[in-house]
């Protein structure tokens, strides 16, 4: 198994604006004072121009539009809804916020399929929303798929128990923690993992200051440096800028680190040499996306790692 793939699915957005049933938990987001018209045309805009970079690179970007009739604003983050394995597995995840459960669309494993990739089977976690309970994709769950381990940062969006169940389902070990973030003077639970903590293969890029708790701090560390990953720490201004919300893929000469410009400013000197150590960082301007979405470049990507038909 691999942890980089050179195919994801992303979401063409018709309806984005800033989401008020995410920004309860979501505190990246936040309102820009303009019309929701102008909101959705810039964030195409950003959406075009970075599958434009993706693809010029060799990534395969698999491009399915919104539908506009379902009034999901946050479709462009696919991420959160659903995850595509390496067996033809498909995860189908439960969503905190009501109007994104109406992003998950049959119409999306249809175009997967006529791409020529097999879903063998479809693990639906939904129910537990009756439960009022979440776990909101790759957002919340990171995987190691060459070592088998997932992580997972607790949150109102990621629940201990489904997440167990989800690593017992597709064999991977658990690890588990809090990260926290700083809302005006107190400490919260970040809402997802992937906003502060980015797996690659010889590297992690991760928030450790997030994790308040000393000895869920080493655990994380521990496992990291057991599978031989060097660990580049960010810290929680540099998460705010979407620092940790990165994914490696993998393009036509090399693998890229893919994150926003606003992320890639924000790294030191030191940070991004020892990034490039390991692959060459490619970034593309999201700022519209993430100031309204409070999600960036990982976010809007979801990873396709289904056998192909043959």
């Amino acid at each position: 198994m691999q942890q980089t793939t050179d195919t994801i699915l992303m979401i063409r957005p018709v309806n984005f604006r800033m989401n008020e049933q995410t920004a309860v938990n979501n505190y990246f987001q936040e309102d820009l004072d303009i019309k929701n018209a102008e909101i959705n045309t810039k964030a195409q805009e950003e959406f075009d121009a970075f599958v434009e970079k993706l693809r010029a690179v060799g990534i395969n970007v698999i491009v399915e539009e919104d539908d506009k009739l379902r009034d999901t604003p946050d479709s462009i983050f696919p991420n959160n809804w659903v995850s595509f394995h390496g067996n033809g597995d498909v995860a189908v995840y439960p969503m905190f916020a009501e109007n994104r459960r109406r992003e998950r669309r049959e119409e999306v494993f249809m175009r997967l399929e006529k791409e020529g990739f097999k879903i063998e089977n479809i693990i639906d976690y939904t129910s537990a929303e009756d439960e009022g309970v979440f776990l909101e994709g790759t957002g919340s769950i990171l995987m190691d798929r060459v070592n088998r381990k997932a992580y997972c940062a607790l949150s109102p969006r990621a629940d201990e128990d489904l997440f167990i169940e989800f690593c017992e389902d597709f064999e991977y070990t658990p690890v588990i923690f809090t990260a926290n973030q700083t809302v005006d003077g107190d400490r919260l639970p970040i809402y997802h993992t992937n906003v502060m903590m980015c797996l690659a293969e010889n590297f992690a890029v991760i928030c450790l200051d997030s994790i308040d708790d000393k000895k869920e701090r080493k655990n994380v560390v521990k496992h990291l440096k057991q599978d031989g990953k060097e660990i580049i720490s960010i810290t929680e201004a540099q998460m705010h800028q979407f620092a940790g919300n990165m994914l490696q893929l993998r393009g036509n000469e090399s693998r890229y680190l893919v994150m926003s410009e606003a992320a890639h400013k924000s790294l030191t000197k030191d940070q991004i040499n020892r990034i490039e150590k390991h692959c060459p960082i490619l970034s593309s301007s999201l700022e519209t996306i993430e100031t309204c979405g409070g999600g960036s470049a990982r976010c809007m990507m979801a990873e396709v790692f289904l056998p192909k038909e043959v």
